[in-house]
């Protein structure tokens, strides 16, 4: 039941981020839309739900099945890259790039917090 719960937490911010995109006309998807407001949410109340970590950790474990649609998809479109070639790869290296300073200062920030939080016990 926590499972499912967490399921529905995750399907609920999905709809809300898919009801901004329609209303708003926003050309991002409402799965991305959700996810951020997920993001703030638990954000601002500083934790995560039993529940909300028990999904997580069961979508994690199928990242690569979430994922290879996508990358299918693009197979099928590559003609349509014609000409844009440039922008694909800027656009490649630089989402590389952002993503692994965000990843880098994330992982310092959780460090200092956790090297914190164990120096006053």
């Amino acid at each position: 039941m926590v499972l499912l719960r967490g399921f529905l937490v995750l399907v609920v911010f999905f709809l809300l981020g898919e009801a901004l995109r329609v209303l708003a006309g926003l050309p991002v998807s409402g799965g991305v839309l959700g996810m951020v407001m997920a993001t703030f949410t638990l954000m601002l109340r500083g934790q995560v739900s039993d529940e909300l970590a028990e999904a997580s950790r069961g979508l994690i474990s199928v990242l690569v099945l979430l994922i290879t649609p996508g990358v299918v998809g693009v197979f099928f479109i590559v003609d349509q890259f014609y000409g844009h070639w440039t922008t694909v790869i800027v656009a490649l290296i630089a989402g590389t790039l952002l993503s692994v300073l965000t990843t880098l200062w994330l992982m310092k920030k959780v460090s200092e917090s956790s090297a914190g939080e164990n120096s006053h016990e």
